[in-house]
């Protein structure tokens, strides 16, 4: 087949549809599917982040969308691409409100994945190219106020004289990227920030973090990373990045502010939400709350006989910020996952006697091995090469769903295996336990079920199977003493100092100390997709818990992630809120 016959063929495919979305007819649509199949929308026609799988799925959104979202003018766009035994296609689209873009999959002539997404709301775009602001206003006025006057005007009043539309807890990478989009769109938003200084959530973490995903990953909504920016990128550097961003986006960000409490009036359909800037109690009330406090909730503390009685020095792995005063010292880091090894790391170069104690197997992947195998097909020096720019990588990312991401990851991680089958027999014989999970999917997998239980190798694999890190596995605290640790083997580790580098709890525990118990047990925790693998318990939801769409209690969002995650659903979000702050019906299915 040549790639005119499967443009044709996908031509031919889209238009079939085309004509039955005009007459509302979803059991024509559907009837162009393969006995597998499966439909990802992101928000275009279900105003929510959606995977149904199957013709009976798929015939029961598009029954229950297409009337209101009215499917048309899909048109492909470019030509067709075989992967496989798959034809793939882009193609626009228009609902009543909306401009979309979608990504189409053909398995043996019928419909196998469909992915639609919505990209601006129709006399609501975002201001760009030949629709920017002018910046001046020619012609002499003695009133006349400069850009730096009318700035200082606008952040005086907003949040005081003006209530905010919407307001984001966390000013880290997640609020800020959904802040950019919110301002482009212009819906008035207030970041909040417990931190005094923009990008402080990175800075203030351990003094040798570095990001572990390279920079084509990485790039914040409109402003990419310039062309000389490392790889991988350390965190105060971030940190800088993240400052000039908020100050160049002209996002209203309050710093030294930290959240207090919030309530919703479902009579006013608003939120009453205090904060405390600067020692001043102040009360905003906007009419959308967001929680942007990074990807969880609260540290894992954990609950351990006799932690009250050690002399040393104990902290969750959230407040590490230096080894450098433990030369010598005897530490312990609970913990086997991606800030334990880093910590080990830091503690070893310090010069400090480190032991880290595993309780479960970790997914271990050298970082060269990932960026070549996982990669290098979307981000990448060679993808953008080929004309794969971050937003056209993220989209083709998008368009696989859960169920097939699984299957890619588990051919992934057999290629990964071989390649680095030397470093885990090392590890192994180390006394470290590995594996690439429990259906063998590996550390993505992982991440986006429990956002933990994996390490990306950026050197404290080698310190472990040389024995400069030691390991103790299968093992864990069963009671602290003054000086030490008694593990659950009966043996003892003398100890200085101990790190808990046990994770974090949901996000819906900020929700439990912000709202209350009860809105944050009916919210429930966020990430996980219903695997049924360990932490991430069915039935099977096809999409991550909770995250970037309308949750059970009203005017509430949770956003979140690394920054892929949080560049390219902070746009889905944005448009939720938008369409919402202009009154467009919002139907959820």
């Amino acid at each position: 087949m040549t790639k005119a016959t499967d443009t044709v063929m996908i031509k031919s495919w889209l238009a079939k549809v085309e004509r039955a979305a005009k007459k509302h007819d979803a059991k024509t649509i559907t009837a162009l599917f393969g006995k597998e199949c499966y439909w990802r929308d992101l928000v275009a026609l279900t105003w929510n982040i959606r995977t149904v799988e199957g013709r009976d799925g798929i015939e029961q959104m598009l029954s229950a969308t297409l009337p209101q979202a009215v499917l048309s003018k899909i048109r492909i766009d470019g030509e067709a691409e075989r992967s496989g035994k798959d034809v793939e296609g882009w193609f626009t689209f228009e609902t009543s409100v909306a401009r979309g873009r979608g990504h189409v999959r053909l398995r043996n002539g019928v419909g196998f994945t469909v992915l639609t997404t919505m990209q601006e709301l129709k006399g609501h775009e975002e201001r760009r190219g030949p629709t920017r602001d002018v910046g001046i206003v020619h012609g002499a006025n003695p009133e006349r106020k400069v850009w730096q006057e009318e700035r200082a005007k606008e952040m005086l009043e907003l949040g005081n004289m003006r209530q905010p539309y919407c307001v984001i807890v966390g000013g880290g990478q997640g609020g800020i990227a959904l802040g950019a989009r919110l301002k482009r769109l212009g819906v008035s938003t207030i970041i909040v920030e417990k931190n005094a200084r923009l990008g402080d959530s990175w800075r203030n973490r351990y003094r040798s973090l570095v990001l572990h995903d390279p920079v084509w990953y990485d790039h914040l909504p409109y402003i990419p990373f310039p062309d000389h920016w490392p790889v991988f990128c350390p965190k105060d550097k971030l940190g800088d990045w993240l400052e000039m961003y908020t100050k160049v986006m002209e996002l209203d960000y309050w710093g030294s502010t930290e959240c207090n409490k919030a309530a919703f009036d479902p009579a006013s359909k608003a939120w009453s939400v205090q904060v405390e800037r600067d020692g001043k109690l102040i009360e905003l009330r906007p009419k959308h709350l967001v929680f942007a406090t990074g990807s969880y909730g609260p540290p894992r503390e954990p609950h351990i006989k006799g932690k009250e009685r050690f002399q040393g020095i104990q902290y969750h792995s959230g407040k590490h910020a230096t080894a450098q005063p433990y030369k010598g010292k005897r530490c312990i880091v609970l913990g086997a996952n991606s800030s334990a090894h880093d910590i080990c790391v830091d503690f070893w170069e310090a010069g400090a006697d480190v032991t880290m104690i595993q309780r479960t197997p970790t997914t271990v992947v050298r970082s060269e091995t990932l960026m070549n195998a996982a990669f290098k097909g979307l981000y990448s020096e060679a993808a953008v090469a080929q004309g794969i720019d971050v937003n056209k990588a993220d989209l083709i990312f998008a368009s696989v769903p859960f169920r097939q991401q699984t299957d890619l990851q588990r051919q992934l991680y057999r290629t990964i295996a071989k390649q680095d089958a030397k470093l885990i027999k090392r590890l192994n014989a180390a006394g470290f336990m590995t594996d690439f999970g429990e259906d063998g999917s590996g550390q993505l997998m992982k991440a986006l079920r429990t956002g933990r239980g994996y390490y990306i190798d950026v050197g404290c694999s080698e310190l472990i199977a040389s024995g400069k890190v030691k390991v103790r596995s299968k093992v864990e605290i069963a009671e602290i003493k003054p000086h030490s640790a008694i593990l659950t083997d009966g043996s003892e580790l003398l100890a200085d100092v101990i790190v808990y580098a046990t994770g974090y709890l949901p996000m819906n525990e900020w929700l439990a100390t912000i709202i209350s118990r009860k809105v944050a047990d009916r919210v429930g925790p966020n990430w996980g997709y219903g695997s049924g693998t360990r932490g991430d318990p069915g039935p099977w939801q096809g999409e991550l818990r909770n995250m970037w769409k309308p949750l059970p209690q009203e005017a509430l969002w949770f956003h979140g992630g690394n920054l892929h995650l949080s560049r390219h659903y902070s746009q889905f979000l944005a448009l939720q809120l938008k369409a919402r702050s202009v009154g467009i019906a919002t139907p959820v299915y």
